[in-house]
């Protein structure tokens, strides 16, 4: 038999969903930010199934992107993961979006910094060196400053994420910029970096969340007024 996967990348403008049949894509859709909340990604999934002939119930499992990212997105996305997941049997298994990007990187990059705009000034950021295996993450995922990370960041390294579209500007000049479009998580990457990954555990499975080291636009707006 073989195995089927079902991928969801929900961290970014635009959320990614695919169907793969052991290291393949055969479907994929992606939806605009207007459309990416559960109405339309339940029957997007949907719609991949049975044009496969499959149930969710002969999926393998579900490999979901955990962020950081789209607070809205990545909410939606592990909502429908977990809940596909606990109610079939299937496994699950989240995936860090930065090392998915990291996987992207160029051939000759041995060490790449990702990063996405955290907002009110700040900066997600985190380090991956490249092993014989495949790309290891050298440093815990960050938030903070983005001035200070800039003014800090050493010269010759590769610079991947989403964060370049914001400050990739001001990245010192003598740094190696990833090209457009392996800045964004891609379904073959997130299934690559999936298919290491563990699944998780049952309790494990409850206590998901989006890898997001600060809260909500509007949580961290009540915090400031209180």
């Amino acid at each position: 038999m073989s195995e089927h996967w079902l991928i969801l990348e929900t961290s970014g403008r635009a959320a990614r969903v695919g169907l793969a049949r052991e290291a393949s894509i055969v479907q994929r859709a992606e939806l605009d930010a207007a459309r990416r909340h559960a109405r339309e990604l339940v029957p997007t999934i949907d719609a991949m199934l049975r044009a496969e002939g499959l149930r969710p119930t002969d999926l393998t499992g579900v490999m979901a992107g955990r962020g950081p990212g789209s607070y809205t997105g990545l909410r939606v996305g592990l909502a429908t993961a977990k809940a596909l997941a606990y109610a079939t049997g299937i496994e699950l298994r989240a995936v860090d979006t930065f090392a998915t990007i990291a996987e992207q990187a160029p051939a000759a990059a041995e060490r790449v910094w990702v990063i996405a705009d955290a907002l009110q000034g700040q900066v997600y950021s985190q380090r991956f060196d490249r092993t014989q295996a495949s790309w290891v993450s050298a440093q815990e995922l960050r938030v903070g400053a983005a001035d200070e990370w800039l003014n800090w960041l050493p010269g010759g390294v590769y610079v991947s994420g989403p964060g370049l579209a914001v400050y990739g500007e001001r990245v010192p000049h003598d740094c190696i910029l990833v090209a457009e479009p392996d800045r964004e998580a891609r379904l073959e990457s997130v299934l690559a970096v999936g298919l290491r990954c563990a699944p998780l555990a049952r309790e494990e499975l409850f206590a998901l969340e989006p890898l997001y080291l600060r809260g909500s636009s509007a949580e961290e707006k009540a915090k400031a007024s209180g």
